[in-house]
């Protein structure tokens, strides 16, 4: 599906709400686009628009050159629009078997059809042997498998997830995001997944579009957004752990030098004036630590710090550090225990200049 295009350009609002904007969301290809946001920001309220199950206000959707939505006058109902829906819950009908529950959407087809695609799903999927179970004889991660397979039996041209982990314990989560995106590469159906989870969008998508109440603040690929958010708005929502103002202090050979606190720095930037005003963002998983200042020359910031506060999330140790200005890092629990890093120890933190990101403060 190389040639697919949805272009999709609306408004929706509900009494009381937010005004949502989608404005000029495009998705191409067969790849995974992720719409990331917090709570409350319009997400499923756009996927649903997408998915025929809300009307927008005003504005277009438009699909393989088939218009689905032209400001009220043209409204194409969600059974003819062939995508594949899978809601937060999964929804599986709870007094349907396994097999019956995916034959579902498969109306129209034979039976000796319907079993063939649904002993298909169930192999490709790693169901054997559940077919004839129901919803409430299955773990979470099969339930999830069940509710992908019912919406890909219909050979669906875009497929549309809606925080399809969010209802799994922890630990299913962490197991089920690589079989998810092994899944999704296999099907090479265009795809657009809602999540407010990080860890989801970086392991599941191609493309990211950040939502904002209710509009469109930024668009990418999902490593460029992660790593360089347009604005301030946007490192809040990417979760970018340090951003520090600061001031540019001169800028040559794309290199800007920029005061942080009583700390310099160097950072990779477009060229900007001195004086102007920044944010220096800096994700925690660049900023290397070290007890030994000599093993390390590449990187240009060598930031003298005091460890003021070590914190362990899961397998890893969220260190907080004061190097002239709040600075976080991310270790392993063995790298922390390996340099004997403890709350007043002395350190080095250690952070390329690519690595640092200057967003302008008027922006």
């Amino acid at each position: 599906m190389s040639d697919f295009r949805l272009h999709a350009d609306f408004t929706k609002q509900f009494s009381g709400g937010p005004v949502i904007r989608a404005e000029a969301l495009e998705i191409t290809g067969a790849g995974v686009t992720v719409l990331f946001g917090p709570s409350g920001s319009g997400k499923t309220t756009v996927l649903r628009c997408l998915a025929g199950l809300a009307i927008p206000d005003t504005g277009e959707i438009i699909c393989g050159g088939e218009t689905w939505f032209a400001n009220g006058r043209t409204v194409t109902p969600a059974r003819n629009r062939r995508l594949g829906y899978v809601p937060q819950e999964y929804a599986l009908f709870p007094h349907l078997t396994v097999a019956e529950n995916i034959a579902y959407g498969l109306a129209g087809q034979g039976a000796a059809e319907k079993q063939a695609r649904v002993a298909e799903m169930t192999g490709w999927l790693g169901l054997e042997g559940l077919a004839a179970r129901r919803p409430a004889e299955l773990s979470g991660g099969q339930q999830q498998r069940v509710a992908l397979a019912r919406a890909v039996a219909r050979q669906p041209r875009l497929l549309l997830l809606d925080e399809p982990l969010s209802a799994l314990d922890a630990p299913t989560r962490q197991r089920l995001r690589g079989e998810l995106r092994q899944r999704l590469r296999q099907l090479a159906i265009p795809t657009l997944i809602v999540t407010h989870d990080r860890l989801e969008a970086l392991a599941l998508g191609d493309d990211l579009v950040v939502l904002d109440e209710g509009r469109i603040v930024q668009r990418g690929p999902v490593q460029a957004v992660f790593s360089r958010p347009a604005n301030l708005t946007v490192a809040g929502i990417v979760a970018v752990e340090t951003v520090q103002a600061g001031r540019v202090l001169a800028w040559e050979n794309g290199l800007a030098t920029v005061q942080v606190g009583g700390v310099q720095l160097t950072a990779v930037a477009e060229p900007l004036a001195a004086g102007t005003e920044i944010f220096a963002c800096i994700r925690a998983e660049d900023v290397m630590l070290s007890r030994d200042a000599e093993r390390h020359s590449s990187p240009r910031n060598r930031l003298p710090a005091t460890v003021r506060a070590m914190l362990g999330e899961g397998s890893l140790m969220r260190i907080e550090l004061d190097c002239g200005f709040p600075l976080i890092s991310i270790l392993t629990k063995p790298a922390c225990a390996e340099m004997e890093l403890r709350e007043g120890a002395p350190v080095l933190a250690l952070v390329k200049a690519p690595q640092i990101h200057l967003v302008p403060r008027s922006g």
